[in-house]
């Protein structure tokens, strides 16, 4: 039987990579006979990348990387990249999330790395890591970031409220009661009906939305934990302590901006975003990071999105597009070069000292850096995203502004990817 429209087994490609933490497949990288030269083409939607293109230009005379700016996945840039492969004028490297590497490697659009890369290089990183970008007995990419799922709260809304920060759900919701009582129009936070947290929140309360039983995919996006978490937002939602709100729209930036909205459940990716935000309102000093808070006072954690950057199939130089992923995902010069645009958590080891030093952490007011680590250690094993996570994102988003309930959501959303997910022939149990 079928289990994937490529030649990735689900057994494989679970086993192998996805679920299990610790793994470290990989063959030695096959030597080459000359050093790479030539000119390689670079894709990319986040900032700052064009600068490590150039950096890597003036470090060597051999390759020259020529970077196109495309736009992110939920603004087009997997389908024009989707259809440039296809027609094979894709690009040599490029990025591509977490969540949707698993497509395009099963398609056979990106290429496993393990004999451009040396195995030494690879096996640099966590297993937990590498198991994203590991799929059977092959990697498909390099690990950018490693972002952790991580809270921001407005310090001195939380005091005025007379509360700390929330180190369980349930103080969580009584801090949400204490800030609206201390300010019927503040609210602690908002619950984006958009882009719904509901994935990385039921990672963190220890669910599994995709797994393998035999040789079938097994599809569990309403199971008892990720329920739980639906519940929970629900309730908040109803009581109207959280803001239920359209995220990263006008209406979100001027809450931010103006005391409406005080927290944001986001990633280590989240401080730039806010301080480009509210910079202007004087908020230097007054926003922190803090870790998720807990279920059952056992500390757990998530990531919050993350890239990869892989090596396509139209490229005709797959030495030179390995030896530039390298310097991208693993130089501390490349770090350098991307400066000040974000506040990266990195997934290679030793980055993140570098990172920290260029990134703008002095807006805020704690050390966010170590906030990153301490949730980056709490990631819980186990999970894994499916062999087309588009279909249930999409059936998600339009579920939780169309169903009655985010319990219903989730309920629709298991629905619509266990039938998507055969309609592309794949063995599905729930």
């Amino acid at each position: 039987m079928s289990l994937r429209r490529a030649p990735l087994t689900a057994a494989a490609f679970l086993a192998a990579g996805a679920l299990l933490a610790g793994c470290t497949s990989g063959s030695a990288a096959t030597p080459a006979a000359s050093e790479p030269a030539g000119e390689i083409t670079f894709w990319s939607s986040l900032s700052g990348m064009a600068d490590v293109a150039a950096a890597f230009n003036e470090s060597q005379d051999d390759i020259t990387v020529d970077f196109e700016e495309i736009p992110n996945g939920a603004n087009g840039g997997y389908t024009k990249l989707s259809a440039a492969i296809d027609s094979g004028t894709g690009p040599d490297v490029v990025g591509v999330e977490y969540y949707r590497l698993p497509g395009f490697a099963a398609s056979g659009q990106v290429v496993p790395v393990d004999d451009l890369v040396p195995a030494a290089t690879l096996d640099e990183y966590s297993g937990q890591v590498r198991g994203l970008v590991t799929f059977g007995d092959e990697t498909y990419g390099m690990p950018y970031d490693a972002p952790p799922l991580v809270m921001w709260y407005r310090q001195d809304v939380l005091d005025a409220a007379g509360v700390g920060v929330p180190t369980t759900w349930d103080e969580f919701e009584a801090a949400a009661r204490a800030v609206r009582k201390a300010d019927p129009d503040a609210y602690l936070t908002s619950f984006f009906t958009n882009e719904p947290p509901l994935a990385p929140l039921a990672w963190q309360a220890g669910a599994s939305w995709f797994g393998v039983e035999g040789d079938h995919w097994k599809v569990s996006i309403d199971d008892e934990a990720s329920t739980k978490v639906a519940d929970y937002w629900q309730k908040l939602v109803d009581e109207d302590l959280v803001k239920e709100q359209v995220g990263f729209s006008d209406e979100w930036n001027a809450d931010l901006n103006d005391g409406v909205v005080n927290g944001w459940v986001g990633g280590s990716w989240s401080a730039s975003g806010l301080m480009t935000r509210t910079e202007a309102a004087g908020q230097k000093g007054k926003w922190i990071a803090a870790v998720p808070p807990s279920w059952d006072g056992e500390p757990s954690g998530a990531l919050s999105g993350g890239t990869s950057f892989a090596v396509t199939k139209n490229s005709e130089n797959p030495a030179a597009a390995a030896k530039f992923l390298e310097f991208l995902t693993t130089d501390p010069a490349a770090v350098e070069a991307r400066g000040d645009v974000g506040t990266a958590y990195l997934a290679y080891p030793g980055l993140n000292d570098v990172a920290e030093k260029v990134a703008p952490t002095g807006y805020f007011g704690n050390d966010i850096y170590q906030v990153f680590d301490q949730a980056s250690a709490q990631v819980a094993p186990g999970w894994a995203w499916g062999p087309d996570y588009d279909i249930t994102n999409t059936a998600l988003v339009d579920a939780v502004t169309g169903a009655p309930t985010l319990g219903a959501a989730l309920e629709k959303t298991q629905g619509a990817t266990v039938g998507g997910l055969e309609q592309l022939g794949l063995d599905v149990s729930e």
